[in-house]
């Protein structure tokens, strides 16, 4: 449902596009119903490390091909990559994306709410180590937010920092043929938002840190009926107080709309 959610909400954002999409295969190879299956035909233990090894490349080929049957017909011109990695889902994802250097990697995040879909997950760990942009899909949108996608705005938080300037350059190479919005979220620091030049300004939330200005920025992305939320994933120290490194987590957590997490130099 979250690579549904994620090859969905993708082709709506860059229809047409060439895509890979990525099945990685993590230790214990195979899904645990076929690994039970094959644990009760195998007659000893070297016998089912193999069957686990060939049926697990089958499971795999047949699993990545759904998607790319999903992905055409979302509109894309799709391929399949089936790749093992001993690294995690996370890491293996991080891995795949410095050896294909795609414009963006694409991934959908599970879980009951917003914070714990994202939240110490796979796409939580690809943020954190992709040398690209990650878009976060959510598969817990509902109706108003799969709208947005269609056709609103991009919401792009800055705050004067080299981190925000590549999200707001990001923002507009990405999604040319839509509006970008860009918004600071005032602390204070009057100095700070003035070098951003953003179009838009928020007052903070009640609070300090990452939370309050990540809460500004997702009510004002909600409030414009935003189709992305775009942040940096490297900005301002914590003596400079505007956290975008850790709003970026934050905003993660906060949202159930997309999010597109640009990286530092």
């Amino acid at each position: 449902m979250a690579a549904t959610a994620a090859i969905n909400t993708g082709a709506a954002l860059f229809p047409a596009a060439d895509a890979v999409v990525v099945y990685l295969c993590t230790p214990p190879f195979g899904s645990k119903g076929l690994r039970a299956r094959l644990r009760h035909s195998a007659r000893n233990v070297d016998e089912l490390i193999d069957l686990v090894d060939s049926e697990s490349e089958g499971e795999a080929a047949r699993l990545v091909d759904t998607g790319v049957i999903l992905a055409r017909a979302a509109g894309w011109n799709p391929e399949a990559l089936v790749k093992r990695t001993w690294a995690g889902e996370g890491l293996g994802l991080a891995q795949v994306v410095e050896q294909l250097e795609p414009d963006v990697l694409i991934v959908g995040a599970r879980g009951a709410g917003a914070s714990d879909s994202k939240l110490g997950s796979v796409s939580d760990l690809v943020v954190h180590h992709s040398p690209r942009a990650v878009l976060v899909v959510s598969q817990n949108m509902i109706a108003a937010e799969y709208d947005a996608v269609a056709d609103g705005p991009v919401v792009v938080g800055v705050d004067g920092s080299a981190g925000s300037d590549r999200a707001l350059a990001a923002a507009g190479a990405l999604f040319p043929d839509r509006e970008v919005i860009s918004v600071g979220v005032d602390d204070g620091s009057a100095v700070d938002l003035a070098a951003a030049q953003p179009g838009h300004r928020v007052p903070r939330f009640r609070g300090s840190g990452a939370g309050a200005t990540a809460d500004a920025l997702v009510a004002f992305a909600d409030d414009q009926r935003a189709s992305v939320v775009v942040v940096g994933s490297r900005g301002r120290s914590a003596l400079k107080k505007v956290l975008l490194g850790s709003v970026a987590g934050t905003t993660l957590q906060r949202t159930y709309r997309p999010v597109l997490v640009v990286p530092g130099g």
